[in-house]
């Protein structure tokens, strides 16, 4: 039994022997990575403002509401077009079941970001935020987890968009 332990998985031979670096980088700094920050931090950052209105009823937080949730989703669908890119043109990105699942929260994350914009578009910010803009900036937090639990798998478990250097 000792033996079978020991001998390597031919299934994940075959998978590390695909290329896993990075189609879309600036200097050897893969884009997608270097994107993803700015939509993560105005998911959060929306659902902090609309907490701060609940708390307050200032109509500022409503303004600041409007224009993170609206450049949350657009810096998510420009991330989200890289990634796409990286999932599709990249081999070993593409035959790893954690790339999918990243890939399916980030594009229901993004959906949600669109729907939370659209919403206080639409209705107008002071009758969308309470309390149906709230819970989507709650779901889109929540999914902003799942996306980047996924995405940090691939990167620390899987290595997956690393350039090393021959000189490292």
């Amino acid at each position: 039994m000792a033996d079978a332990q020991s001998e390597p998985n031919p299934v994940i031979e075959k998978l590390e022997e695909k290329d896993k670096t990075s189609a879309i980088a600036v200097a050897g700094h893969p884009l997608h990575a270097m994107s993803v920050h700015f939509p993560i931090a105005l998911v959060f950052g929306t659902l902090a403002v609309d907490v701060f209105y609940w708390w307050t009823a200032d109509s500022f937080w409503l303004r600041v509401g409007l224009w993170t949730s609206g450049v949350a989703f657009f810096a998510g669908l420009a991330a989200g077009v890289v990634g796409t890119f990286e999932l599709l043109l990249v081999a070993g990105i593409r035959a790893r079941v954690a790339s999918w699942a990243h890939a399916i929260a980030a594009i229901m994350l993004i959906s949600v970001a669109g729907a939370n914009w659209g919403l206080r578009i639409g209705i107008g910010p002071e009758e969308a935020v309470l309390p149906h803009g709230m819970l989507l900036s709650c779901l889109a937090a929540v999914l902003t987890g799942v996306a980047g639990w996924h995405g940090g798998k691939l990167i620390f478990d899987h290595g997956i968009g690393l350039m090393v250097s021959s000189k490292d």
